[in-house]
C-alpha cells in the first residue's frame, strides 16, 4: 500500500492549495541570503522542492536542483521553470555522489513524512553525505510547541463548487499532528501526517548525524526562536 505522502500530493492537492504562497517562499529565500552572504556560491540541493517555488529563488544562492518524490508536482516544476533542473527520488536514497552540495534546503515542512525515526535519521545522514565539508542545511519546519497550542480542528474549503473538510489532531501518544482531508462530493479523503519533533530533538538528531547547529529562527524575518514561533527554521553545517 502507498504511503500517504505517495498518494497526497498529486492533483488533488493542487485543487485544495493552488497557489501556494510566493511571498512565503520569498521570505524564505530571503533569510537564507541574509544569513549566508558571506559564503561563495556553490552548488544548491532543494530538497522536497514540490513545484519548485523555493527552487527557482534559491539560485540567487548559487546553482540549484530539486528534488521531489512526487510526479505530479515535479511535472508542475519543470512547466513553471523549463530550464531548471528536477529530478525524481526519494530524500533516503538520494542519487548524489558524495559531497556534491555546499547547501542544502529542506523547506515549508518537508520533513517528518515517515512511520519511524530511523527513517528521518536516515535522511540525514543522506544529507550529511551529499554535503560537502563546512556545507550548510537548513531545515524549515513546524515549531512543535505552537503546533500543539494553536492546533484548529476542523475548518472547510471550497474547491471547484465544493466542500473540502479539514480535521487536524494529535495522536494519543503526542508523537504525530495528523490533518484529514475528505471532499464532501465524492468522499474522496486523504491524510497528511507529520512528526512533531521539538526542536530539542531535530538539534540532538542533527548532532548524531555530524551536522552541528549554527544558528536558528522562528520565522521568516529572523526572530529569535521560541516556545510561540510559528516556524522552528535551523541551521546547521557539516562537520
Amino acid at each position: 500500500m502507498a504511503e500517504w505522502y505517495e498518494r497526497w500530493f498529486g492533483e488533488d492537492y493542487l485543487a485544495l492549495y493552488p497557489h501556494r504562497n510566493d511571498r512565503d517562499a520569498a521570505a524564505a529565500v530571503g533569510l537564507l541570503e541574509r544569513e549566508l552572504s558571506a559564503r561563495e556560491p556553490g552548488r544548491v540541493l532543494d530538497l522536497a522542492c514540490g513545484a519548485g517555488r523555493h527552487t527557482r529563488l534559491l539560485r540567487s544562492l548559487g546553482w540549484s536542483v530539486g528534488l521531489d518524490l512526487s510526479p505530479v508536482l515535479l511535472r508542475l516544476a519543470r512547466a513553471n521553470d523549463p530550464a531548471g533542473p528536477y529530478v525524481r527520488a526519494d530524500m533516503r536514497v538520494l542519487p548524489f555522489a558524495d559531497g556534491s552540495f555546499s547547501l542544502i534546503t529542506n523547506l515549508f515542512t518537508s520533513f517528518g513524512y515517515f512511520a519511524s525515526d530511523e527513517e528521518h535519521d536516515i535522511v540525514l545522514a543522506e544529507i550529511h553525505r551529499v554535503l560537502r565539508q563546512g556545507g550548510v542545511f537548513v531545515l524549515d519546519f513546524l515549531n512543535a510547541p505552537h503546533v500543539r497550542g494553536t492546533l484548529v480542528p476542523i475548518d472547510q474549503r471550497e474547491v471547484d463548487g465544493g466542500i473540502v473538510d479539514q480535521r487536524r489532531s494529535i495522536t494519543p501518544d503526542g508523537r504525530f499532528v495528523v490533518k484529514k482531508i475528505t471532499s464532501r462530493s465524492d468522499g474522496r479523503s486523504y491524510v497528511e501526517r507529520v512528526r512533531l519533533f521539538e526542536p530539542d530533538d531535530l538539534r540532538t538528531m542533527f548532532r548524531s548525524a555530524g551536522l552541528t547547529p549554527v544558528a536558528e529562527f522562528g520565522d521568516y524575518d529572523g526572530a529569535s526562536l521560541t516556545l510561540e514561533s510559528p516556524r522552528a527554521i535551523l541551521f546547521a553545517e557539516r562537520t
